[in-house]
């Protein structure tokens, strides 16, 4: 860290001569639903919103959707307040019922996680009826009907609006290895077109009336560092994260493509920034929700996007497939860079040459955000090396600061830190008081401030450094920091490590104390014994590993390293501990 200074970020808010006053003059959160400010940036009837498998769907056609979505969710009985399970892919009608829930004044509730954990969340929502994928299994239906209460589904199938010939083999083939023998069928079960047939017969009232405040969108955390929360947005709450970014990406000489590959609407990031804020800044919506992970990189020289959403797992996949050319030329990409995760500089460093070598001019960069924040909080427009845990700068209207762990004791640059987040983004709560009383502090000054419990620190320009979850002591001293950890390994460029993470447990002798356990992919033709000795001497004492574990890749779960799967097999002794 530099030389420490004194001042408030929040007061001096440094991050701001960033931004063009152009861009910044005026700019405010507009009143809207989310409807309206779609349709209020809507290019013109005749453009194409959305392309889906080998088929435009245009605007209109996108209107025309959502409102007969609607009358169909109040003709089976959904309205104000209620919450409507839709357990469906990046497809085009999750859009439209996502809109169409705003209209009737309803919310949608989105999870992807284990069907236990579904089950419970339909449970408790006292919704009737769910929305899924005409790839629901028969058991898993009779399980929703008996421990959720439900009484039926409405199925969908994945290729409704798409163009069959628009599919390529390897999406068919992820397609077909979601179906069971046993799809679900029966009475208790209503296609898609029965289902917006009935809204065309409907003749009642539709329309909520306007409230941008009230509930629209719920989804779960990942549960990648505890146990998922619900996640509470409003119209409000989802239009202050994407208005302050919706320039990204954008150009003057042409329409940009936007592609959207695998990641699934229980996400807030998938819906809020890779979604909607598409559609709301005129780029053309590319939807490939049926790709394996590991085809993704097929994906990209399909349709060549200009921007692309990239995680961690989908730019480890491009590159070590080996299936991109070494001609191929990835200038289409007017934007490259990690969200979902902290990507350490062995990984930063691999992804930018691979880049290069291919011809992208982008640089590429890490972001930060998370779900109670309505996705991002930062954005990468900084003139400091992408390293060392660099996210960027804070958003034009959001404000982000160091604080003292739990406390309103605002620290000042350079100084480690929980960092906290003040902003139009931040969620209305989680579906629980107590824990949203936990998490959303009114600071002395007045201020609604999201404590994100991530360690991290702003340099005097604003530039922002998160470095870890959490704070994890370990006995005898010093703080275990999984990014400056790891980053330490990247820097003494270990001869014979590829990949590198650490993976902090509680420790099992000490009460509120951890210990590191070091994992590695390893090069071709090398041991854990070939690192061992150079791994000791390019960290401190106190982040000496317990143990150097070799993987043949590096896991995710839910889109990030499964560092909670891990922890689980190291509690349960499933790895041979070789003492230091």
């Amino acid at each position: 860290m530099n030389q420490q200074v004194t001042g408030k970020p929040s007061i001096d808010k440094p991050w701001m001569k960033y931004y063009p006053s152009q861009l910044i003059q005026g700019l405010t959160i507009p009143e809207q639903t989310v409807y309206e400010y779609l349709m209020e940036r809507c290019p013109g009837d005749d453009v194409a919103a959305i392309h889906y498998y080998g088929r435009d769907i245009r605007w209109r056609e996108l209107k025309e959707q959502v409102n007969l979505a609607a009358r169909s969710l109040r003709a089976i009985g959904f309205g104000e307040g209620d919450q409507i399970p839709i357990f469906l892919r990046a497809v085009p009608e999750f859009i439209y019922l996502l809109l169409a829930a705003e209209k009737i004044g309803a919310s949608v509730l989105c999870r992807d996680n284990t069907l236990e954990e579904n089950i419970a969340a339909v449970k408790k929502s006292g919704a009737k009826m769910i929305i899924a994928h005409d790839f629901l299994s028969h058991e898993e239906l009779n399980r929703y009907r008996k421990e959720a209460g439900i009484r039926g589904a409405f199925l969908l199938s994945p290729i409704r609006s798409a163009m069959r010939t628009g599919l390529p083999d390897y999406c068919w083939n992820y397609l077909e290895s979601l179906y069971t023998d046993y799809p679900a069928y029966g009475p208790y079960t209503m296609s898609w077109e029965a289902f917006m047939a009935i809204g065309n017969q409907f003749t009642g009232k539709v329309e909520a009336p306007k409230d941008i405040d009230r509930p629209l969108f719920r989804a779960y955390t990942s549960g990648s560092t505890g146990p998922s929360k619900q996640v509470i947005h409003s119209a409000h709450t989802m239009i202050g994260n994407m208005h302050q970014m919706n320039f990204y990406g954008a150009s003057s000489e042409f329409r940009p493509t936007w592609m959207v590959t695998q990641l699934t609407p229980s996400l807030v990031a998938v819906v809020v920034a890779m979604l909607l804020m598409p559609l709301a800044s005129d780029k053309l919506l590319i939807l490939s929700p049926f790709v394996a992970s590991e085809d993704v990189d097929l994906e990209m020289m399909h349709y060549r996007p200009n921007c692309w959403p990239l995680i961690p797992m989908f730019i480890e996949t491009v590159m070590r497939n080996g299936r991109v050319p070494d001609d191929y030329d990835m200038s289409h990409l007017f934007s490259a860079g990690a969200g979902c995760e902290a990507y350490n500089n062995n990984q930063l460093k691999r992804a930018q040459k691979f880049l290069e070598d291919h011809q992208c001019k982008a640089r590429f960069t890490t972001g930060y955000g998370c779900s109670e924040a309505g996705s991002n909080m930062s954005l990468p427009l900084t003139a400091h090396p992408i390293k060392d845990g660099n996210v960027g700068i804070p958003m034009p209207l959001t404000t982000i600061s160091i604080f003292k762990p739990g406390t309103d004791e605002e620290l000042t640059y350079n100084t480690m830190g929980e960092i906290c987040q003040c902003g139009p983004g931040t969620m209305v709560g989680y579906d629980d008081p107590a824990a949203t009383a936990r998490t959303i502090k009114i600071h002395s000054d007045g201020s609604r401030w999201l404590h994100t419990g991530d360690i991290g620190y702003m340099t005097e320009d604003g530039t922002i450094y998160a470095l870890t979850r959490g704070e994890a002591p370990r006995y005898g001293g010093g703080s275990l920091a999984t990014l400056p950890m790891e980053n330490l390994l990247a820097d003494a460029e270990v001869e014979g490590i590829d990949d590198e993470f650490f993976v902090i447990v509680p420790d099992p002798e000490h009460h509120r104390c951890f210990v590191p356990y070091l994992f590695v992919v390893l090069n071709k033709g090398y041991t854990v014994d070939d690192i061992r000795e150079k791994v000791k001497e390019s960290l401190e004492e106190y982040m000496q590993p317990v143990d150097i574990i070799a993987l043949p890749e590096r896991p995710f779960f839910h889109f990030k390293t499964n560092r909670i799967g891990l922890t689980r097999d190291i509690e349960a002794g499933k790895f041979n501990v070789i003492p230091n």
